[in-house]
């Protein structure tokens, strides 16, 4: 069988990180004879080789070999092409891992649309990843229409006769932004690049000794020496004009002017702080033309023009600014409608805690800034003027792997009045969220776990991402859960900072089933009525467990859900009779995994008929017995006590 993918893995210390790497590389779905995993050891030092030797011993799938430190990751990665037999190849760090579809997915993906390059959904684990990017799949991406530069690690599937055809491969030796170097002509020379957003392929992790190569401080002189080659790629492979300003772009913003902002600046040593300053000045004022920083975003242009007329005390300054800048989010509501959860809150800036003030009326502030004061009013103009853009997003985020995936937004933007004069106001966005458990994932039903609500909104040049909450304990909406898409949703207010989740499939005492009282059961003839406290969109099938309070034994008998949590199953009387049955759900029968939730009442069936008793507590006989032996003692110690 031909070997479909070939994984290089180019390895160096990871520690028990690669335990997950390999675990994952094992568990692919693509069948064992079509793929191969490659890891190239380079002069590590822990004990990662022996263990790399020991599982390829046990499964031919993997290949090790072992060289002499090169000081990056770039010479491991191109050893790994040369031995490559795969159609595809797929870089895979040492600390990451991947999804267990990720393979199967990518290729076949990648086939579908004779793709060069398949860049797979990420979802960061403590690090950022592009978020813009896997908003939806992209089957014929290009940098000119998608915003593939704002994704240059080296974490994607290329087909092997591409790099053959170009002769490409990874920059060599100690260095950084090897990758940048590599993705950027891949994206530039590939006949077509292929996004995959609604499954996570690749999962980013942060490593909790911080260890990751990337994270490491670099030298300023040489890592902007390293991001000249990847400007030379562009200017290689494109014309003067709209295009390579875009893609030059996406190294101003994110290598130079967000190095330059808020607290992420603030906090470098001063010597280090004014030496990356120094050295991005000189890339500004060397590559980029007017056309670069011109369309940035209104906080971005500003740090930009600072940064090119080599303004450090004022670049410092700005920064202290900006750092009081955050983002406050409202929940107003949450109420099932239907089969959706319909979400709304309001969202805004805040600086230093208070909400954010504008300009009410227009005006020319002085570009470029002749000072931070005059920044400041220039940026607040701009921001109202770009306001009737804003749109909040809504995302869930997985609260294990952290995938997260966008739920359609509708949003009513307010121009609040602050101040008595009128001179200011606040910016408001008012949104409505809608989440349908059956479509939540990008299309795909929302699996079975714990689920964060993240608002994230992008104003001004600051991308702000916050928990939607806290939510004041005192009249906040309490949806109840719901029985939909096949699963129970229950929509919560995490305890510690009272922010909303969804718990998929996996709540239990949470639900509320405990609250069913007397009034909510009846039994008419052999069918039992009980309406339970759920949102039920349409009619389902549920199975009710009995199970004998004495001996044990039990049986399950098949009913219904109606709209209004109203449960109505037919009692097999002549096999119940003489007997109390303790009774639970399961709410979804036909799921993978299904659970069953006790019922706070039992059934006693005697000749007589069937009579709704409460169900007796777990240890209740055994407690009541351990309250009457104390009380004996203390009657027995106060007699006693007398008789002394």
């Amino acid at each position: 069988m031909p070997v479909k993918v070939s994984v290089i893995v180019p390895v160096h210390n990871p520690g028990p990180y690669i335990e997950e790497c390999l675990a994952s590389l094992l568990r692919q779905s693509l069948p064992p004879d079509e793929y191969e995993v490659i890891f190239v050891d380079d002069g590590s030092t822990d004990a990662t080789p022996a263990r790399l030797d020991a599982a390829a011993a046990d499964d031919g799938r993997i290949r090790v070999v072992h060289q002499e430190n090169s000081g990056w990751a770039g010479k491991p990665r191109n050893v790994g092409i040369d031995l490559s037999r795969g159609e595809y190849v797929m870089f895979v760090d040492d600390d990451d891992h991947l999804g267990d579809e990720a393979l199967e997915r990518m290729y076949a993906y990648g086939v579908a649309n004779d793709a060069d390059v398949v860049v797979g959904k990420m979802a960061g684990k403590g690090r950022s990843v592009p978020v813009e990017l896997f908003r939806l799949n992209r089957p014929h991406a290009t940098v000119a229409n998608a915003p593939l530069i704002d994704s240059l690690t080296p974490h994607k599937m290329v087909r092997r006769a591409f790099l053959d055809r170009t002769g490409l491969r990874f920059p060599e030796g100690r260095r950084r932004l090897e990758d940048h170097v590599f993705v950027t002509e891949a994206y530039l020379r590939a006949g077509n690049v292929s996004v995959l957003s609604d499954y996570v392929c690749y999962y980013h992790v942060r490593r909790d000794d911080a260890a990751n190569a990337g994270l490491q401080r670099f030298d300023p002189v040489g890592y902007f020496k390293n991001l000249r080659e990847a400007l030379d790629v562009v200017e290689r492979y494109t014309e003067l004009g709209p295009l390579r300003d875009r893609l030059f772009r996406r190294w101003l913003r994110v290598e130079m002017v967000e190095r330059l902002r808020g607290r992420r600046f603030l906090g470098l040593p001063e010597d280090y702080r004014r030496h990356l300053f120094d050295e991005i000045h000189a890339v500004v004022v060397e590559r980029f033309g007017p056309g670069v920083a011109a369309p940035l975003q209104p906080a971005q242009r500003v740090v930009a023009a600072l940064a090119a007329e080599g303004r450090y005390d004022d670049v410092v300054a700005f920064a202290q600014w900006e750092a009081g800048v955050a983002l406050a989010v409202d929940p107003e509501d949450v109420e099932w409608r239907g089969g959706t959860l319909r979400i709304t809150f309001a969202a805004e800036l805040t600086h230093d805690g208070a909400p954010m003030t504008f300009p009410s009326a227009g005006g020319s502030p002085q570009w470029p800034p002749h000072d931070v004061a005059e920044a400041v009013r220039w940026l607040g103009t701009d921001i109202v003027g770009r306001f009737d853009r804003a749109v909040p997003d809504l995302l869930l985020r997985e609260r294990v792997g952290a995938a997260q995936y966008f739920q359609p937004v509708g949003v009513v933007r307010e121009t609040v009045p602050a101040g008595g004069d009128g001179s200011l106001v606040r910016l408001v966005l008012r949104a409505t969220a809608t989440v349908d458990p059956a479509s939540a994932l990008s299309g795909g039903p929302a699996g079975e776990g714990l689920w964060d609500v993240f608002v994230r909104l992008g104003l001004g040049g600051w991308t702000k991402e916050l928990r939607l909450g806290p939510a004041h304990r005192h009249g906040r909406p309490a949806p109840p859960a719901a029985v939909v898409a096949g699963r129970v949703v229950l929509p919560y207010w995490t305890d510690r900072y009272a922010s909303l989740a969804l718990d998929v499939g996996h709540a239990g005492n949470r639900l509320g089933l405990g609250r069913v009282a007397a009034g909510d059961v009846t039994v008419t003839g052999e069918r039992l009525h009980v309406v339970l406290p759920l949102h039920v969109p349409e009619a389902a099938g549920v199975l009710l467990r009995l199970r004998a309070a004495k001996s044990g034994g039990s049986r399950e008998v098949f009913g219904t859900l109606s709209p209004g949590g109203r449960m109505a199953a037919a009692l097999p009387v002549a096999d119940l009779t003489g007997r109390t049955w303790l009774t639970t759900v399961c709410l979804t029968p036909d799921a993978d995994g299904a659970r069953f939730h006790p019922l706070p009442f039992a059934l006693h069936v005697d000749a007589d008929g069937v009579l709704v008793v409460p169900a007796p507590q777990p240890g209740g006989a055994r407690r009541l017995a351990r309250r009457m032996r104390r009380a004996a003692y203390r009657a027995l110690g106060r007699i006693t006590a007398r008789r002394k």
